[in-house]
C-alpha cells in the first residue's frame, strides 16, 4: 500500500511538472514577437504568360513567407501602361511599391524623382553580371534606377534556303543585302512572283526610330546629330535603297506584327525584328517557312559595326514606398539567375545576366540567343528624361524623310537637329 501511495504522489508530481513545464513553453512563446506579415503592391501590365507570373509569385511568397505580392494589372500597350503609372507616382501613392518600367523610361522617372536609387542594393560588382546597355539605360548621372529583367535586340531573320540556292551566306553589309534580295527576287520572278526583298517596321511609331538608330548607327552616326554626313547618307540609302524598292511601300505602314506576317507567309528573304518573331517564325500553325530561317546580326555599311537597338523592360522601386527592403527583395530574387532562365523558357524572353547566353537548356529552347553579338554590343536610346519629346521629334523627320523620294533630308535633319538640342537645354536647365 505504502508503494501505490508513493507511486501515486510521484505520478501527480510529474503531471505538475509537465503543466509547468507547458505554461513556462506557452509564455515563452508569447513573448516572441510575430514577425508581421508586409504586402507589397507591384504594378505590372497584362502579361502574355501569366500563368508564368503566377509561379514567379508563388516561389516567391514562398521563399519569403513574411511577404505577399499583390498585383495591379495595367494595360498591355506601352504607352497606356505609362500613363497609368506616371499618374500614381505623380500623385505619390505609397501603396505603389514595385513597377515595371520600359527601356526608355528610367531617366524620366529618376529625374522626377519617382524612382528610388538602388545604389545601395544593387553593387558595382553585381551590376558587371548583367548586359553593359542594359545597365546603361537604367543609369542616369550616375546612379542605378532599376533591374533589367529582360531585353530585346534587333535582329536580321533571313531564307536559308533561298540564299543557300543562290550561293549566299549572311549578309555583312548593308549593300550586299540589297544585291542578294535584288538577285533572289529576279531569279525567284516566276516561281514566287510575290517575293519582296525586305520587311521592316518603318510606321511613324517608336519602332520606327529603332529601325533608323540600327542604320545610322552601323554608318558611324548618332540619333542625336541628325544633320551630320553620315546620318543623311544612312537616312537616304533607306529612302532610295530600301523603301519601294527591297521593301514595298506598304512598309511605311508596318509595326512588328504586319512586317513579321509578310515574312512569315514566305513574301519577304530578309526581316527585321526582336527575338520573339523566331517562336513565330518557328510555329507550323501560323507559318510557312519552318525549317528554312536563319538569323544574324544585322549588317553594317563598309568599315562600321552591326547595331542593335536596345529594347526591354525593368523593376524600378517608387521613392514614395513605405516598404523599400521588402521591395528590394522582391526584385532581387526575380532578377536572379533562376528566375531569369525560367522567363527565358517559358516566355522565351532575353536574359540580361551574362552568363545565361552560355546555357545549355536556354540556347537549346531559343537559339535567337545565339547572335550574342547583338545582345551583348545592343544600343539604348538617348538616356535622357527629355526623350519622349526627342522621340516625338525623331518620328516625324524619320517619316518624312523617307517616305518622299525627293524629300529634302538635309533640311528636314537641320530643323529636327536644332529641335532636339532645344528639348536637351531643358535637361542641362534643370
Amino acid at each position: 500500500m505504502l508503494k501505490l501511495a508513493y507511486l501515486g504522489h510521484k505520478s501527480a508530481m510529474m503531471r505538475k511538472a509537465e503543466i509547468l513545464t507547458l505554461t513556462i513553453f506557452l509564455f515563452t512563446i508569447m513573448l516572441v514577437p510575430v514577425k508581421a506579415q508586409t504586402t507589397l503592391t507591384f504594378v505590372t501590365w497584362k502579361p502574355s504568360e501569366p500563368q508564368l507570373w503566377d509561379e514567379i509569385i508563388a516561389r516567391f511568397e514562398s521563399y519569403y513567407s513574411d511577404i505577399k505580392i499583390r498585383r495591379e494589372v495595367g494595360p498591355h500597350s506601352s504607352t497606356q501602361f505609362h500613363d497609368l503609372l506616371t499618374q500614381k507616382l505623380k500623385n505619390r501613392d505609397p501603396e505603389v511599391d514595385v513597377f515595371f518600367m520600359d527601356v526608355v523610361w528610367p531617366s524620366e522617372f529618376a529625374s522626377a524623382g519617382w524612382a528610388l536609387s538602388l545604389d545601395s542594393f544593387f553593387s558595382h560588382e553585381e551590376r558587371q553580371k548583367f548586359l553593359p546597355g542594359a545597365i546603361a539605360s537604367n543609369t542616369y548621372k550616375g546612379h542605378i534606377y532599376g533591374l533589367p529583367l529582360f531585353i530585346d535586340v534587333g535582329l536580321l531573320y533571313y531564307r536559308r534556303d533561298l540564299l543557300e540556292k543562290y550561293g549566299f551566306s549572311a549578309p555583312r553589309t548593308w549593300q550586299e543585302l540589297v544585291f542578294q534580295a535584288k538577285f533572289i527576287v529576279r531569279e525567284e520572278k516566276f516561281r514566287q512572283p510575290t517575293l519582296r526583298g525586305y520587311s521592316g517596321q518603318f510606321k511613324q511609331y517608336e519602332g520606327l526610330i529603332c529601325n533608323m538608330l540600327e542604320f545610322i548607327k552601323s554608318h558611324g552616326g548618332t540619333i542625336l546629330l541628325l544633320n551630320h554626313d553620315r546620318a543623311i547618307n544612312a537616312v537616304r540609302f533607306v529612302r532610295d535603297e530600301i523603301i519601294g524598292k527591297i521593301a514595298p511601300r506598304g512598309v511605311l505602314y508596318y509595326e512588328e506584327p504586319e512586317s513579321l506576317a509578310l515574312f512569315i507567309q514566305g513574301n519577304a528573304i530578309f526581316h527585321r525584328n526582336w527575338p520573339y518573331a523566331w517562336r513565330e517564325v518557328s510555329n507550323p500553325t501560323k507559318s510557312r517557312i519552318v525549317g528554312k530561317v536563319g538569323m544574324a546580326p544585322l549588317p553594317h555599311f563598309p568599315g562600321e559595326e552591326s547595331a542593335s537597338t536596345l529594347g526591354g523592360w525593368q523593376l524600378g522601386i517608387s521613392k514614395f514606398s513605405r516598404h523599400p527592403q521588402e521591395a528590394w527583395k522582391f526584385i532581387d530574387f526575380v532578377g536572379s539567375p533562376q528566375i531569369q532562365k525560367l522567363i527565358a523558357l517559358k516566355a522565351g524572353k532575353a536574359p540580361t545576366r551574362k552568363e545565361l547566353y552560355q546555357d545549355p537548356e536556354i540556347l537549346a529552347q531559343n537559339p535567337q540567343f545565339k547572335v550574342k553579338q547583338a545582345f551583348f554590343g545592343a544600343d539604348p536610346r538617348p538616356i535622357t528624361p527629355v526623350y519622349p519629346l526627342i522621340s516625338h521629334v525623331l518620328q516625324s523627320y524619320f517619316s518624312q524623310a523617307i517616305s518622299h523620294p525627293k524629300s529634302d533630308i538635309r533640311t528636314l535633319a537641320d530643323r529636327a537637329t536644332e529641335e532636339i538640342r532645344y528639348y536637351l537645354s531643358w535637361e542641362r536647365e534643370q
